[in-house]
């Protein structure tokens, strides 16, 4: 008579189990009995608990097609065909019922009787400590999981930005991809500057970015791992929580805390950029709503135009406003003379900034600390069940935002002033033209320059343009354009005369 084998190796029990141990006790198995072994099946590293496995699929197509043709299929033991002890079961009478199929175990006499109530019974116990090992192997695996983020390791795929290797004790760690590094620091560098997460998206794209869909930058900005960071989930003991990794983080901890924040209060914007139309995303209508902007047609031509799709019946012309803002921008620019002065005032407030930058840390350290306690008595509070869990949330939510406020002004009183201001010195020259800066730039860092200009969008009416207020350091050229009527600032200006330099 003919017969099928089957065998099966979980990545966990491979000290035990072999398939080179399995298939010699099938085929010995088949030669005591005189079968004739037509095939063999063998699954390597699949899971006992899912008769979903290629090749065991695989049997089951090559016995539905050859109908009748074997009538035994030997496994070397029951919890090498399952440890589900229900599947097992239903999956043992299927093939007696439906292909005349008899499951044997080496163990097993070849005239054994499956509808034997004892033979039933024994099985049935078989599967039951089969299944219950399952769910021992099930729980230390998660416990052992746990234990790896507890200690800061990281234990899946590695994200993009990151490659799994193994330390020197065999353990999986992740290390910085350094071709990929780049990618990841300028998503999170153009969130924080403002910049639209679709326009991210199409900019490091071309840099290599791989990931698709719409969610490919929110779930890099939202992956507490660039910022050294493991998330532990919680438990019926402990809240969830994050913990210092043992990798390298690729952003700091605090520009990580800010993005959370900006991601839960930051609405997506569709606004998409185009040179042919560089103010609209940052053009308002007096209603507040964002203008767009196309082609209307004319009697000979087409003409540019902006527009409130609120509004309908007032229409911009794009000619108009691009001149007006272009000359906007030259009024705002710097003369010799005002940046001969903003280089010695740079020098002047490196060195008053290198002392205040002490006294900052102190206090900060202070707020970082007593941040800490209320979190850890936030944690503590929830572990004893003094609060519910959307309690706990929300408040685990505020301090770490201000947490991540506070390490963001520890990061910048920390960090190395010089360089900055040597960039700064080295820039202001291009600030005597800001018209021709503009010009030359890409339409992404236009929206970019003029952020840094303007503190609000601004609108445009009775022919000038609008806004709350700007950048403190064009303080000093308010009269030009204002005189001019280019600008109207509308929010109250109070300067001392002198150039305060706090842009960035």
């Amino acid at each position: 008579m003919n017969a099928l084998g089957y065998m099966r190796l979980s990545v966990r029990d491979q000290s035990r189990y072999s398939l080179e141990y399995q298939e010699e006790s099938i085929k010995e198995y088949c030669e005591r009995n005189n079968l004739e072994l037509t095939a063999l099946y063998k699954d390597n590293g699949q899971g006992s608990d899912t008769f979903d496995r290629p090749n065991y699929q695989a049997l089951e197509a090559f016995i539905k097609k050859h109908k009748g043709a074997n009538r035994y299929l030997i496994i070397m033991d029951h919890d090498r065909f399952s440890r589900d002890i229900s599947e097992a079961l239903a999956k043992i009478k299927e093939l007696e019922k439906k292909y005349g199929i008899k499951v044997l175990a080496t163990n097993e006499d070849i005239d054994l009787d499956p509808d034997d109530p004892n033979v039933f019974m024994d099985r049935a116990f078989k599967y039951l400590m089969a299944n219950s090992e399952l769910l021992r192997i099930r729980k230390r695996t998660k416990a052992g999981m746990r234990h790896a983020l507890e200690s800061g390791r990281y234990v899946n795929k590695a994200p993009f930005g990151y490659l799994n290797q193994r330390d020197i004790s065999g353990k999986g760690v992740i290390v910085i991809d350094e071709d990929r590094v780049k990618i990841i620091k300028k998503i999170f560098e153009d969130y924080l500057e403002g910049q639209q997460v679709f326009v991210i998206h199409k900019e490091v794209r071309k840099l290599g970015f791989t990931p698709k869909g719409n969610s490919a930058i929110p779930r890099v900005l939202s992956n507490c791992v660039y910022a050294g960071l493991v998330k532990v989930p919680a438990d019926n003991k402990k809240a969830e929580r994050y913990v210092k990794g043992i990798h390298e983080p690729i952003v700091s901890e605090a520009e990580f805390w800010v993005v959370q924040e900006m991601l839960g209060i930051k609405k997506p914007s569709k606004t998409q950029l185009s040179s042919k139309f560089p103010l609209r995303g940052l053009l308002n209508c007096e209603c507040g709503q964002r203008m767009t902007a196309g082609f209307s047609k004319g009697k000979k031509s087409y003409y540019l135009y902006y527009r409130c799709i609120h509004h309908t019946s007032i229409n911009l012309s794009g000619i108009t406003l691009h001149e007006k803002f272009q000359r906007l921008l030259d009024e705002l620019s710097f003369t010799a003379d005002q940046i001969d002065k903003l280089k010695i005032k740079v020098d002047n407030l490196l060195k008053t900034t290198l002392i205040d930058n002490e006294k900052i840390l102190i206090t900060k350290n202070q707020q970082l600390l007593e941040l800490e306690k209320k979190i850890e008595e936030l944690e503590e509070s929830y572990f004893n069940k003094e609060i519910e869990l959307s309690t706990y949330k929300r408040w685990f939510a505020k301090h770490t935002s201000e947490r991540g406020h506070v390490l963001a002004e520890i990061s910048k009183a920390s960090s190395k002033k010089t360089s900055k201001w040597e960039r700064l010195s080295k820039h202001l020259p291009r600030l005597s033209n800001l018209g021709e800066l503009y010009r030359k730039a890409r339409t992404i860092d236009q929206h970019r320059l003029v952020r840094g200009v303007f503190k609000h969008n601004f609108i445009y009416s009775d022919g000038a343009f609008r806004t709350l207020s700007i950048n403190e350091i064009f303080f000093n050229n308010y009269l030009n354009f204002n005189e001019k009527g280019l600008l109207l600032i509308e929010q109250p200006l109070s300067f001392s005369g002198e150039n305060p330099l706090r842009s960035p």
